[in-house]
C-alpha cells in the first residue's frame, strides 16, 4: 500500500463535534473492596457531562478482575445509567504462547451485549499472534453476537499482549462492517495521523478513538477519544469539546492544562496512572478513598501536591 505524504495541518477539522468516551476508574476502599457507590456515581457523573462511560477497561483494572467482578461491574453500570449508552471491555486473559480463544471472547462479548452495552474487544496473546488474515477472521467470529463493536490496538507499554497493527491490517479492520471504530493507543501521533488519512479515504464513518493520553489534542485532527485521562475530569473534557465545536479559543488553554495533567499521570510506569486518577478524584471529593486494586502499581505521596496544583490551575474546588 502506498503511503501518502503526511501534512497534519491538512487534517485539522475546526468546529467538529467530538465523540468522547471516558474510561471509568473503578475505585476501591482501604480494605481492598470495590467502592460500588463511588463507581456508580462516577458513571452517572460522566454520562451527565455528555461523555459515554467505558467500563471494564484498563482504567477499570479489567485484567485484574475475576469474571464475577467484571459481570458485577456491568450490572452496576446498567443499573446506574438506567438505559443510557455505555461501552465495556470484552477481555480474555491468557499467557504468552496461548492459542486464540474464540469461545472466551464470544462469552465476554455476550456479557456486555446482554446488559445493553457495546463491546470493546481487547487484545490478548492468542489474538495478536495470529497471522493477519486469521486475525481479521477472528474479529469477525467474536462479533457475530453483537450489532457493533469497537476494536482496540494498544502498545506494550500498557500491556504485554498489545500490538499496533500495520496500516494494511487497519484497512482490513475497517472492512468489517460491525467494527464501528478502533481505539488507538500507541502514544504516538504519526501512526494515528496515518489512520485518520486512511479512514477519510476509505470509510469516513469509521471512528478513530485516540487513546493517546500524551496527545489529547488529536481531536483537532479528526480523532474522537476513548481516554483514561478523561476520568479525572469528565466535566472539563466535555467543556473543552464544546469549546472546539463552537470555535472558542479557550479550547487551547484548557487543553494545555489537561495535557499537563496527562503528562504527570501517564509517565513511566504508565499503568500507575490509575493511582493518579484515584488521588485526583479523592482530591475533588468524588470518591472517599484513593486506594486502587491491591495488585496495581502506585505513585509516590509527593504526587498529591502536584495534583493539587493542577486542580488549582483548572479552577477546581478540592478537599
Amino acid at each position: 500500500m502506498t503511503i501518502s505524504p503526511l501534512d497534519p495541518r491538512t487534517l485539522i477539522r475546526p468546529r467538529r463535534k467530538i465523540t468522547g468516551i471516558s474510561a471509568i476508574l473503578l475505585p476501591f476502599t482501604e480494605s481492598g473492596d470495590i467502592d460500588w457507590t463511588g463507581f456508580a456515581a462516577h458513571c452517572v457523573r460522566t454520562a451527565d457531562a455528555g461523555l459515554t462511560p467505558a467500563v471494564n477497561m484498563d482504567t477499570g483494572f479489567v485484567n485484574l478482575l475475576t469474571t464475577e467482578q467484571k459481570n458485577a461491574v456491568l450490572d452496576a453500570t446498567r443499573s446506574a445509567l438506567g438505559g443510557k449508552p455505555f461501552v465495556a471491555g470484552a477481555f480474555v486473559g491468557d499467557a504468552r504462547g496461548a492459542s486464540f480463544d474464540p469461545n472466551g471472547y464470544r462469552q465476554a462479548v455476550a456479557a456486555v451485549v446482554e446488559r445493553g452495552g457495546t463491546p470493546v474487544i481487547f487484545q490478548s496473546h492468542g489474538l495478536t499472534t495470529l497471522p493477519d488474515g486469521e486475525l481479521l477472521a477472528a474479529y469477525d467470529t467474536v462479533s457475530r453476537d453483537c450489532d457493533s463493536f469497537i476494536a482496540f490496538e494498544l502498545g506494550t507499554m500498557f500491556a504485554p499482549f498489545g500490538r499496533i497493527y500495520d496500516l494494511e491490517l487497519f484497512r482490513g479492520m475497517m472492512g468489517i462492517q460491525k467494527c464501528s471504530g478502533a481505539k488507538h493507543s500507541s502514544l504516538a501521533r504519526e501512526p494515528e495521523w496515518r489512520r485518520l488519512m486512511l479512514r477519510d479515504a476509505v470509510r469516513p464513518d469509521f471512528k478513530v478513538f485516540t487513546g493517546n493520553d500524551l496527545g489529547i489534542d488529536m481531536v483537532m485532527y479528526g480523532s474522537d477519544y476513548l481516554l483514561g485521562l478523561s476520568t479525572f475530569a469528565p466535566d472539563l473534557f466535555a467543556l473543552r469539546d464544546a469549546y472546539w465545536y463552537s470555535g472558542d479559543v479557550r479550547f487551547h488553554e484548557l487543553n494545555d492544562v489537561l495535557q499537563y495533567l496527562g503528562f504527570l499521570a501517564f509517565r513511566v510506569p504508565v499503568p500507575a496512572y490509575k493511582h493518579s486518577a484515584a488521588m485526583f478524584l479523592k482530591l475533588r471529593g468524588w470518591i472517599g478513598c484513593d486506594a486502587t486494586h491491591p495488585r496495581s502499581q502506585t505513585r509516590p505521596e509527593s504526587d498529591r501536591e502536584l495534583l493539587l496544583g493542577i486542580a488549582d490551575q483548572l479552577g477546581l474546588s478540592h478537599t
